[in-house]
């Protein structure tokens, strides 16, 4: 039971690790953009998708052990993760049409 919790930890960690990394990496976009470093803000964005990729690999490793039948506790911690990883999806697809509005804007100029 501890070797469980011990692997369920690591992968609520996992999870809200890559998806922390994703979201500060797509934060950096937006103020690279912002700065008319349009480079800059797309190997930003790509480190954000890295890191989704990563934390999407973490999941899917959870989902697969499931589908063996593996059952794979959710608790407060899991659904906690779950709500970071969401929500840096969210922000990484805003900051995506922020950086486009920023290069937009400066096309016109």
């Amino acid at each position: 039971m501890a070797e469980e919790n011990s692997q369920n930890m690591e992968v609520v960690m996992g999870i809200i690790m890559q998806a922390g990394n994703g979201k500060a990496a797509a934060m950096q976009a937006i103020q690279a953009a912002k700065k008319g470093d349009f480079k800059k803000a797309d190997e930003f964005i790509h480190q954000a998708n890295e890191a989704l990729v990563n934390a999407h690999n973490v999941q899917t490793d959870m989902l697969t052990k499931e589908a063996q039948g593996h059952h794979v506790k959710v608790d407060l911690y899991m659904v906690h993760a779950q709500d970071h990883l969401m929500t840096a999806i969210t922000f990484i697809d805003l900051a995506k049409e922020v950086v486009d509005v920023y290069k937009k804007m400066d096309e016109e100029k």
